[in-house]
């Protein structure tokens, strides 16, 4: 399976309290659009404030809005220079799991 993560970084003097208001404020848009519980299943994120890094999943609709919606938040309140952002795609592979009858 593949997932289509994209990964921003930021700038040391963007404060990341201010980054998590915009990706929550991107994940309650998309509620907006999306419904609550269907964001809940679909919408996958991770902000690690160690590496000034968030990773978000943007292989369902649901993820590509909250994406679309966070990085037009990030432009417009921290500007361009502010952060970097790249399409990672990951290939996803199962753990085996034991199969007991």
């Amino acid at each position: 399976m593949t997932r289509e993560l994209y990964r921003y970084e930021f700038q040391p003097d963007v404060p990341l309290e201010e980054v998590e208001a915009s990706l929550l404020l991107a994940v309650l848009a998309t509620e907006s659009l999306h419904g609550e519980s269907q964001v809940r299943l679909d919408a996958s994120h991770y902000l690690d404030p160690d590496r000034r890094a968030c990773v978000i999943d943007a292989g369902t609709p649901v993820g590509r809005d909250v994406n679309r919606l966070f990085v037009g938040f990030l432009r417009r309140e921290f500007g361009e220079d502010a952060f970097q952002v790249a399409r990672v795609d990951s290939t996803h592979q199962p753990e085996p799991q034991e199969i007991c009858a």
